[in-house]
């Protein structure tokens, strides 16, 4: 018998994706969060920004089905707050060694908070970091450990997007998008997918093929 009703669950669960800005989830991840809202519950946190961008996040969250905190500031305590509050079975956040210094500190952030969450609720029980520019980190190519088939949610991914319409969308960051998706899905045999790399979460890899 499981030692934790957790090891029992087979479908995707709930996932909550901490990021630096508004637009990261949609750009990272955007295809996978809208895959996994057609099945759990999904929650995206970023920080608050300004009026406009804040209510770009907002209308992209809810093309992806998912629900937005938007925090003052990603600090530790608010992380552990937030990860307490909603016992998430997935987090998502970006790489360790990513090139951007503001992406670098929220996943520190996400890594200090989430210890005592897991000891106080047991969650998450899966920790993935993200792509990122180009898939180049301050150490070299991101490596995937897994790579999402989101070929059916795909152009969902790019819809939410585009709401980020004071952004350079349409000249920069959608076209990397789409390379960057058609390169993954080349890799793993589809049109397009996106690419995570599991972190142990206090010594545990998830064994689950899904995120």
């Amino acid at each position: 018998m499981p030692r934790n009703p957790d090891d029992q669950l087979t479908g995707p669960q709930s996932a909550l994706a901490v990021f630096a800005h508004p637009d990261d989830a949609e750009l990272w991840a955007g295809g996978t969060l809208a895959l996994h809202a057609q099945h759990a519950p999904v929650h995206i946190a970023v920080p608050l920004h300004d009026p406009i961008r804040d209510a770009e996040a907002q209308a992209a969250a809810a093309v992806l089905g998912a629900t937005l905190h938007q925090l003052p500031e990603l600090t530790p305590a608010a992380i552990r707050s937030l990860l307490i509050e909603l016992t998430p079975h997935v987090v998502i956040t970006h790489p360790v060694h990513d090139i951007h210094t503001a992406h670098r500190r929220t996943t520190e952030a996400v890594l200090e908070a989430l210890p005592e969450a897991k000891i106080e609720t047991g969650r998450p029980r899966r920790l993935y970091t993200c792509d990122t520019y180009n898939s180049l980190t301050t150490t070299g190519q991101v490596i995937p450990t897994v790579m999402v088939d989101v070929t059916a949610t795909f152009a969902t991914k790019m819809q939410a997007l585009r709401c980020h319409k004071s952004q350079p969308i349409d000249d920069h960051f959608g076209p990397m998008a789409e390379d960057l998706a058609r390169l993954w899905g080349r890799r793993s045999g589809t049109d397009f997918a996106e690419a995570f790399t599991a972190l142990p979460v206090l010594g545990r890899l998830p064994g689950a093929a899904h995120l």
